[in-house]
């Protein structure tokens, strides 16, 4: 009677950390920076004590078992979208997505957040990086679908290398294009610091073949 309490038990406790370790509607996936001038230079202004490289960020949706993502995407704008198109390059680059956990989220909570990315659908995605100009973009969206559970904070925005101090090239370009003025100081957001949220917990971790 004993060994068979302690297998149950031992059982139960693989049961539940295999649980554990399934993407769940709510958690946050951050995908690593692909070879686009544009990724690259959000990569190398948002460094963080983590070394962390993420360039996008999205929030899960599991529906009877097929794992979708809510994100606003450059060229989309805000989609819902299959996990296997999130992590479809056309360019053949590979990427590496992280899965992240909110701590002590309910499900209410979930549900809420969910019903707010639906909102969003359609709206396009936010070049300028500026909050007040129409559209979102990527870690934008997810600041405002979990901004009433106070689970992200908005800092003041660099577009220069932290090691030379100077604006990175790519951003250079991009605002030169858009015919306005480098937002330097700005509050905003980006995925490498909302990764360093202590509201956080790491899950797993999934590579494109």
């Amino acid at each position: 009677m004993k060994r068979l309490s302690f297998l149950v038990l031992i059982l139960s406790v693989v049961f539940a950390c295999s649980d554990s370790n399934k993407i769940q509607s709510g958690d946050i996936v951050f995908r690593s920076a692909t070879s686009s001038s544009l990724s690259e230079a959000i990569n190398n202004v948002t460094q963080t004590q983590k070394a962390t490289n993420y360039s996008h960020i999205g929030v899960c949706d599991v529906v009877e078992g097929t794992v979708y993502i809510y994100h606003s995407d450059l060229g989309k704008g805000v989609v819902h979208e299959s996990l296997e198109a999130f992590m479809n390059s056309a360019d053949s680059v590979k990427y590496v997505a992280d899965f992240y956990r909110i701590k002590n989220i309910t499900s209410n909570q979930v549900e809420n957040a969910l019903n707010r990315a639906k909102t969003f659908l359609g709206q396009p995605y936010n070049t300028t990086y500026i909050l007040e100009d129409n559209g979102l973009y990527c870690s934008e969206y997810i600041y405002e679908v979990f901004k009433e559970d106070t689970i992200f904070e908005l800092e003041p925005m660099t577009f220069k290398n932290p090691e030379t101090k100077v604006f990175h090239e790519g951003w250079i370009k991009h605002y030169k294009e858009l015919g306005i003025e480098i937002p330097e100081g700005k509050l905003g957001c980006n995925p490498n610091g909302m990764a360093n949220s202590k509201h956080l917990e790491f899950v797993k971790s999934l590579t494109t073949n």
